[in-house]
């Protein structure tokens, strides 16, 4: 499982950081006003629905179904369970589109009703931009099915670099499509929907080099596919929590000044990076270590797994959670200060990303400890948990909307809140219902990574104060120094103290 998720993690980080070099040609080329404000809201939709019908609640219902198939009944029973639901969602998805094409206003007056009292040309260039990438969903969605496939197959590598085709191809728009199109954002959009069908090639070529061709199929509805429609039905909220509590922070954003949406964009990316690579790479990995060994029997080992998952996840998400909290002013500007990104959106967006920072070790937490239940087929729980994390969500922002002056801060904050909740009630459950026991290790080394990483978060805070952190090439050179002193110093105190051992991480990546 570590091998699996450093795979995932080394392709993540690839990608991530090819998605901070696009971050911050968009913020030079739209700023953080109306245009940038609207093409964020059109990328939000699709993926949306994506991390609902795609990546979240039918990965959460698919992979164990399709390593159970696998396991048990070969290949080729589970090369049909993929292909039937790979039309299934294909015909959903088409007329989902369709609709959305057609209704695309009426959507946007519910996702971003505050675009409506800023005019009308606001809500024209929204509905515009979401039109054009709303395609962007079927391609991405089928990408995310044969993703599955090929975790389950433990063959992680192509599924975990396909979006770097997404951020290539947008710079690429972005720069090359700008003077043929009406703004900049336009160009942007047509990268978005064009980098949808680059990733689904890529996956879909790589399941067949590993011996699992996909075909078109008809749809068809055996007790297998019901059984994933089933599970995925209730696993919409459990697994999209996060998804819909950022829609809902959309949705207050846009009653805000102009500007807001861009604001909690530009510091969600750069809390994205941890949450990407460490939370996407546990819970890819996680899932199907799972779901193979309960079906085999093997229950002491997924005791196991969910314990090196766990101690994974807070091991590398705490220290970088303290790390963004007390660099947040430094990051945002050598990351976005230049172009139309002002020194004035610096100091506005990096409040958010120090609330977004809080609430990083509990959106990666429940990355960790929700395979638990999907590989045991209960999607049932983290739904219930999920509607009342939302309804908290929704009921902080609007309190912090209306009864204090916090504005896009207070938004992350109520997100940051809603996580730790969720994560809170989804271990309480396991520990009670025994499906998860933390074991000595566990327990012996979360005091000493707390420990090391608040000393490291020290010495941050100290050279900020020496150190001349900033946009340009002498601020950016001070910047980098300040990352790798704060990663050395956690490490080493991490590994001083018996907390992490890198001699037994290497053995194990190394291990076959």
């Amino acid at each position: 499982m570590l091998r699996h998720f450093a795979t995932v993690g080394g392709w993540t980080m690839a990608s991530r950081l090819l998605g901070f070099a696009r971050d911050m040609l968009i913020a030079a080329r739209l700023g953080a006003g109306p245009m940038a404000d609207a093409f964020f809201v059109a990328l939000k939709l699709p993926n949306l629905f994506r991390r609902l019908f795609g990546e979240g609640a039918f990965n959460a219902a698919f992979v164990p179904a399709f390593a159970a198939l696998y396991t048990r009944q070969g290949p080729a029973m589970a090369r049909q369970l993929a292909e039937r639901l790979a039309a299934l969602m294909a015909l959903w998805l088409g007329g989902l589109t369709a609709l959305g094409l057609v209704f695309m206003p009426q959507v946007l007056a519910v996702l971003a009703p505050g675009f409506a009292a800023r005019g009308e040309a606001q809500m024209q260039l929204a509905t515009e931009l979401t039109r054009i990438v709303f395609p962007y969903l079927p391609f991405i969605c089928l990408t995310a099915l044969v993703s599955g496939v090929l975790n389950s197959m433990s063959r992680f590598t192509a599924a975990a670099a396909a979006p770097i085709f997404f951020n290539l191809l947008s710079m690429a728009a972005l720069l090359g499509l700008s003077r043929y199109t009406a703004t900049p954002a336009h160009a942007l959009a047509w990268g978005v929907t064009i980098s949808g069908v680059a990733q689904l090639v890529l996956v879909w070529w790589a399941a067949a080099r590993a011996g699992m061709v996909l075909r078109p199929a008809w749809p068809r509805l055996s007790p297998a596919e019901m059984q994933v429609l089933r599970r995925m039905g209730p696993g919409l909220i459990g697994a999209g929590v996060t998804q819909l509590n950022l829609a809902v922070d959309v949705i207050i954003a846009s009653l805000l000044p102009a500007g807001s949406v861009s604001f909690l964009y530009y510091a969600d990316r750069v809390a994205q990076l941890p949450l990407g690579v460490i939370g996407a790479a546990i819970g890819t990995a996680l899932l199907p270590t799972l779901a193979a060994q309960l079906a085999g029997g093997k229950s002491l080992s997924a005791h196991l797994s969910m314990n090196r998952g766990v101690e994974i996840t807070l091991a590398l998400c705490v220290p970088a959670a303290a790390a963004l909290m007390v660099l947040a002013q430094p990051i945002m500007a050598v990351l976005f200060q230049r172009g139309a990104y002002t020194a004035a959106d610096v100091a506005a967006s990096a409040p958010v990303l120090v609330a977004y920072s809080a609430g990083l070790p509990a959106f990666v937490l429940v990355k960790a400890l929700a395979p638990g239940f999907f590989a045991r087929g209960d999607t049932r729980t983290p739904v219930v948990i999920g509607l009342g994390t939302v309804a908290l969500n929704l009921g902080l922002n609007l309190a912090f909307l209306y009864g204090t002056a916090l504005g896009p801060v207070g938004i992350a904050a109520a997100t940051g809140i809603a996580a730790w909740v969720n994560a809170g009630l989804l271990g309480v459950l396991l520990l009670r219902r025994r499906m998860w026991v933390p074991d000595r290790r566990l327990r012996r080394d979360m005091p000493r990574l707390l420990g090391a990483a608040a000393a490291m978060a020290a010495v941050l805070w100290g050279l900020a104060r020496v150190l001349p952190m900033g946009p340009g090439a002498l601020g950016s050179a001070a910047f980098a120094l300040v990352c790798v002193l704060g990663a050395g110093c956690y490490f080493a105190l991490a590994h001083v103290s018996g907390a992490l051992d890198l001699r037994e991480v290497k053995r194990m990546l190394r291990r076959r």
